[in-house]
């Protein structure tokens, strides 16, 4: 799994009801007789905000996960070195200088914003400008 995924799952898993959604998705597919598949259905909405917010606050460092992408990746518990960023920058294709850590670190926060927004994370438009 890549970095972008682990980044998604650790926030999105914290959406109220996300256990339960998966447990009783399982709980349907294994009781579920084989059958053409069902149309996909839009991924729920996650208001990342709220959620992002909420483990901040019970983090005891000041992050600002809304302006960097370091704190963001501290905040879900992820590795913010500048490695794993080099590697997050080459998974969402970064064309800049990868040693341009200041350039790379906005561009990266904006990326991944942008993702979270195109996979159902429900996300303040300021931060996707």
């Amino acid at each position: 799994m890549g970095l972008l995924n682990n980044l998604m799952s650790k926030i999105f898993g914290h959406a109220p009801g996300a256990q339960t959604q998966s447990a009783a998705a399982t709980e349907q597919e294994a009781q579920a007789p084989v059958a053409l598949a069902p149309a996909a259905a839009p991924p729920p909405v996650v208001d990342v905000t709220s959620i992002l917010n909420d483990l901040a606050k019970k983090n005891p460092e000041r992050l600002d996960w809304k302006r960097s992408i370091v704190d963001l990746m501290k905040l879900v518990g992820m590795d913010s070195s500048f490695a794993a960023r080099k590697q997050l920058a080459a998974e969402l294709h970064y064309s800049g200088d990868p040693n341009d850590s200041a350039a790379m670190n906005i561009w990266l926060h904006k990326e991944v914003m942008k993702k979270l927004a195109e996979n159902g994370g429900k996300v303040p438009q300021e931060l996707l400008r």
